[in-house]
């Protein structure tokens, strides 16, 4: 299998290696280093959804951590279950949204960014029955944000497994909420 190698400190810009000394050392930031114009957006959109206050920050972290069941991607997988340790959500819903359907250990709100990130992620577009529940729920402007979320981890899974980014050795975001990690 090819591997893509991270960008030495030499091969970054030197905003984008401040911006990284500046955080966990986590290997997707750093892949997103090769693209410096790309950087910051990237790190933008991904805060300003992380810390929107529109969607609860469990239900948002149960939406992400479906996509990255359902496209199959690792690395977004094991950052976001510590990330989902972090505020609250117990042992029990991660393995949950890890089958083929979690709804029965999940509370509402969970149940349906659950569906939401399942059907957006297989099938791009959410079907009419979820999209009015989204709206129901969060009005426009949250179910703006909760399907702009699970569109960024979308992509985030998809470059991540693309380019081969590897799993960290230890675990860098304990004590770290989900918010954090987009304030470059």
């Amino acid at each position: 299998m090819p591997k893509v190698p991270l960008p030495s400190d030499e091969e970054l810009t030197p905003e984008v290696k401040n911006v990284l000394d500046n955080m966990p050392p986590l290997n997707v930031f750093r892949m997103v280093g090769h693209l410096p114009k790309c950087f910051r957006p990237f790190m933008a959109l991904g805060g300003s959804l992380l810390g929107d206050p529109a969607i609860e920050t469990q239900t948002r972290e149960i939406a992400i951590l479906r996509v990255a069941h359902v496209t199959g991607a690792a690395y977004e997988q094991a950052q976001h279950e510590q990330l989902a340790r972090n505020v609250g959500i117990g042992e029990d819903v991660i393995a949950a949204l890890k089958i083929d359907d979690p709804s029965a250990a999940l509370d509402e709100d969970g149940a349906l960014a659950a569906r939401v990130a399942e059907e957006i992620s297989r099938d791009v577009r959410l079907s009419d029955e979820a999209l009015a529940q989204l709206i129901e729920r969060y009005g426009t402007a949250g179910a703006a944000s909760m399907v702009l979320c699970v569109g960024y981890y979308n992509m985030v899974s998809r470059f991540l497994e693309s380019m081969r980014v590897e799993i960290e050795d230890e675990q860098l975001l304990q004590g770290r909420s989900p918010g954090e990690l987009g304030d470059a």
